[in-house]
């Protein structure tokens, strides 16, 4: 939370000044009680019962003073705001790796299967891309707010040796500028959504891919996809597909994305779930002096009742 007016959080001054005032008064009335030698005549003027009740008063007044001055401040605090548009670009690797079956059926289907949902799961307005990326990367969906061809280019996707992620990388931005140069001055936010579960074996490094996204400004969000016991067997040898997350989680964090793991084919899509609803949102700070109104509305009220019920006026 921030204040557009921090000058006036000073007034909270105010607040210790009146309760040490109000001990002070406390304070006078009781020395002016015990001057009264007649003790029944004491308790009638300064009684025991209730004293508390007065105080109860006293904190509410000044805790409702306290609430009113942050009010007065015009505090904001970020506030989840819907996106009307936005561009997505879905990098599905197709390496051979991707045929072990460690997340069943196997990655890859698994990976189609929750890449068309996360697509479907999009809001209408956004549009989306799909690149393919193994020994080299290429768009088989250009950006477009077209549902159907996106989710049907998923399945045209076939698996080929070696992995490019950082060529996947610069195959997403292109596609992304190309789309952009049709919409003026006014490009709408773009998104990177790359999923693998291999290391860069082939093209640029992922240290290049890095700066161009972040030249881009355009987040990469991975997803590390498989457990470390996957294995494929390809021309009658079989060998270990391990995942490199520290290298994804890398290429995420440094362009201001998000780094997430999938073991398994739920998990995947619960992955993808989090990824469309933190697009589908901006962060915007909102005034909210409102629900400090509110809550001083509500002390107004608690304080003027407890004050007829027990002292039959207003406080």
């Amino acid at each position: 939370m921030s204040f557009g007016t921090p000058l006036r959080l000073w007034l909270l001054l105010l607040i210790p000044l009146l309760a040490l005032a109000y001990i002070l008064v406390q304070q006078r009335r009781r020395k002016f009680a015990i001057s009264f030698s007649n003790l029944p005549l004491l308790s009638q003027v300064a009684p025991r019962q209730g004293a508390w009740r007065k105080h109860v008063s006293a904190a509410l007044f000044l805790l409702l003073l306290g609430v009113l001055i942050f009010g007065f401040a015009n505090p904001t605090a970020p506030v989840k705001v819907p996106r009307e548009r936005a561009t997505i670009t879905v990098a599905i690797d197709v390496s051979l790796s991707m045929m072990a079956t460690d997340v069943r059926p196997s990655r890859f289907e698994a990976a189609k299967a929750s890449a068309k949902a996360f697509i479907k799961s999009l809001p209408p307005r956004f549009n989306v891309g799909v690149i393919a990326f193994a020994g080299n990367a290429s768009v088989v969906a250009s950006p477009s707010a077209n549902r159907a061809d996106a989710i049907a280019s998923v399945d045209t996707l076939n698996l080929d040796r070696r992995t490019a992620i950082g060529e996947a990388v610069f195959a997403c931005l292109q596609s992304i500028r190309s789309f952009d140069a049709g919409n003026g001055d006014d490009p709408p936010p773009a998104h990177i959504v790359l999923l693998s579960d291999g290391d860069n074996t082939y093209g640029r490094s992922i240290s290049e891919a890095i700066d161009a996204a972040n030249t881009a400004n355009v987040p990469v969000s991975t997803i590390a996809f498989g457990t470390p016991y996957g294995t494929v067997t390809i021309e009658g040898e079989t060998t270990t597909v391990d995942v490199n997350k520290p290298e994804l989680r890398r290429l995420a964090v440094s362009t201001q994305g998000k780094a997430y793991e999938a073991e398994d084919s739920g998990e995947l899509s619960e992955v993808y779930r989090n990824i469309g609803t933190s697009l589908g949102y901006r962060l915007e700070d909102r005034d909210i002096s409102g629900r400090f109104l509110g809550a001083g509305l509500i002390l107004i009220i608690l304080s003027g009742g407890l004050s007829l019920l027990w002292f039959s006026r207003l406080p």
